[in-house]
């Protein structure tokens, strides 16, 4: 009989998930010129410390070996977070916006760390998900839930334009057909007049079934930010993805994208519709910045095409790489590293672009895999002791 091996325990992952909250939140609450600078160096340095001693190892097992557990720390620790910063307007659309670039990340994971379908399109599909919101809520007596699905189908049915093309060529071939759509859907939009052109459209704020997400909460006397309601509502919708891709992933069709990945000629061999896996991959992950856009047009309550630029495409990328392509738990706190640090560094003026590409490029040479690099498939289930 094979012995059981003794998982890991909890703790040492509990207390960096729990050490990352804290961060994160004082990083957020404090607005002093010098003090976010100060948090951002005490953060590296404890992170230098943790690689250096294995505890950062240490903590990465603990929490593979427990993670449905920990999966509900990491939901209590960012509750607890959204509650500091509840009177917070900036911090929490801040925090919203890094749950929605999360989302559009899950979508591209699935096409390119899953299935390795190139697209850097994502801010089109985005986009796409923003007007049609946009233009729904501003004409139509749809209910804001159908509204945002519409949002998810209209985006993946604009990815179906790309398929055949990208059906017929792989690799930075494919990319450049990504990058061109991203460009062509950026100029349709300043052209078109229909849509606002170049000056956009005003939005309506989210109602969900009476439920109006522009309106402040009042509990026992203390008014707090309307952005709470958005940011509960993404944290909500940003669960769901999260479940669903890794739902796709652990699923006999995850292991297909990753034979399709891993080599399409040879997956074909033994039998895989790979035309078929290639595009529910591409539309499954436009669906989920189709959903992603609409509730972020429908949170800021105005749109414009300078907000969907190749710019954008590439801080989705920038994302999904220094997370760890395939792994979804890499996502949230790469989407925070390249969203918030640029601008809580502005003390140091242009000088914070110069040090955000140093962490970044730093990250990449020594951890070229990302933050979090994507663990081995297990075919098997392994025993574990309780």
């Amino acid at each position: 009989m094979v012995a059981a091996t003794k998982a890991p325990d909890r703790i040492p992952a509990v207390l960096a998930i729990v050490a990352l909250g804290i961060f994160s939140a004082l990083l957020l609450l404090l607005h002093d010129r010098w003090a976010p600078l100060i948090v951002v160096a005490a953060g590296a340095i404890a992170l230098v410390v943790a690689l250096k001693t294995g505890a950062a190892a240490h903590a990465e097992r603990s929490f593979a070996a427990h993670e449905r557990s920990m999966n509900a720390v990491v939901i209590a620790v960012f509750l607890g977070v959204l509650i500091a910063l509840g009177r917070e307007n900036f911090s929490l659309l801040m925090l919203c916006t890094v749950l929605l670039y999360g989302i559009a990340c899950l979508g591209l994971n699935i096409q390119l760390g899953y299935c390795g379908v190139m697209n850097f399109a994502g801010a089109a599909f985005f986009g796409a998900g923003s007007y049609t919101a946009a233009v729904l809520a501003a004409h139509t007596a749809l209910p804001h839930p159908l509204i945002l699905l519409a949002g998810g189908l209209v985006a993946g049915l604009l990815g179906s334009v790309l398929l055949l093309p990208l059906l017929r060529t792989r690799g930075h071939y494919a990319a450049l057909i990504t990058v061109a759509f991203g460009i062509l859907f950026r100029s349709f939009l300043e052209v078109n007049d229909t849509l606002g052109g170049p000056q956009g459209l005003v939005v309506p704020g989210l109602n969900l079934f009476g439920w109006s997400l522009n309106d402040p909460i009042t509990v026992g006397g203390v008014t707090f930010s309307f952005y709470l309601n958005y940011a509960l509502f993404t944290l909500l919708l940003a669960i769901v993805a999260f479940v669903v891709a890794r739902r796709i992933e652990r699923s006999w069709i995850g292991m297909n994208l990753d034979a399709v990945r891993i080599d399409a000629v040879a997956a074909s061999t033994f039998g895989l519709n790979v035309p078929y896996l290639k595009i529910m991959a591409f539309v499954v992950g436009n669906i989920f910045a189709g959903i992603a856009g609409a509730v972020f047009a429908m949170m800021t309550g105005f749109v414009s095409p300078n907000d969907f630029d190749f710019s954008t495409s590439l801080v989705l990328i920038a994302i999904l790489v220094l997370g760890g392509i395939g792994n979804p738990w890499g996502i949230l706190p790469a989407a925070a590293l390249v969203i918030i640090l640029p601008e809580k560094l502005q003390a140091i003026q242009e000088y914070r672009f110069l040090l955000y590409s140093i962490a970044v490029i730093a990250i990449l040479l020594f951890r070229p895999a990302g933050l979090f690099p994507r663990r081995l498939r297990r075919f098997f289930p392994v025993e574990r002791a309780s």
